[in-house]
């Protein structure tokens, strides 16, 4: 009855969301988002210290702190944890990342950051997102598709696929050449 009351109020909007099995998502997904957003996945266990050294490093040369979550460390924070930037959470974050590289493969771990991540305002998977802004299932997405929805996952909000800006636009491209780098094998 609760639920009822919530859908009727005025602001309410649903999630939109449809889980699919790796099967049913195109490769060109899978290297787009590792291409994007985590060019080591295959090879860490969880944590990037190449990446997490240099955003340090680039931090005491007085650039702003910038982030160096792996895949596998979103994941863990976007299933078990609050969105929160504390000490605690940043705690718990390595604790959940760790369990799930021991317990899941990286096929797994791929499979479920695909299904979960937000690729627009309450647009949350590769499946929603791809019927959404291109009216096919996530299996048919072209790799220029799959870029360009790796392109907007820094801040899918301000970042749109829809109505891609020239960052958003250059971003695709740049991901487009990065996925010849990389190799993922289902």
């Amino acid at each position: 009855m609760i639920n009822q009351h919530i859908k009727d109020l005025p602001s309410f909007k649903s999630i939109d969301q449809t889980w699919v099995s790796a099967k049913n998502i195109s490769p060109h997904a899978f290297t787009a988002v590792i291409a994007s957003e985590d060019q080591r996945f295959m090879q860490h266990f969880g944590f990037d210290l190449h990446e997490i050294a240099s955003s340090v490093e680039d931090y005491i040369d007085g650039e702003p702190l910038r982030g160096a979550s792996t895949i596998s460390q979103q994941v863990a924070k976007n299933l078990f944890l609050t969105p929160s930037k504390n000490f605690i959470r940043k705690g718990l974050e390595v604790w959940f990342t760790g369990l799930l590289e021991i317990c899941w493969s990286k096929q797994r771990i791929i499979e479920v950051y695909l299904n979960i991540a937000e690729f627009g305002d309450h647009i949350f998977g590769i499946e929603a997102a791809s019927q959404h802004y291109f009216g096919i299932h996530a299996k048919q997405i072209s790799r220029s598709q799959a870029a360009l929805l790796a392109a907007t996952l820094p801040n899918p909000i301000l970042l749109k696929a829809a109505a891609p800006s020239n960052y958003v636009l250059k971003r695709r491209n740049w991901i487009l050449r990065q996925m010849q780098n990389v190799s993922y094998a289902r």
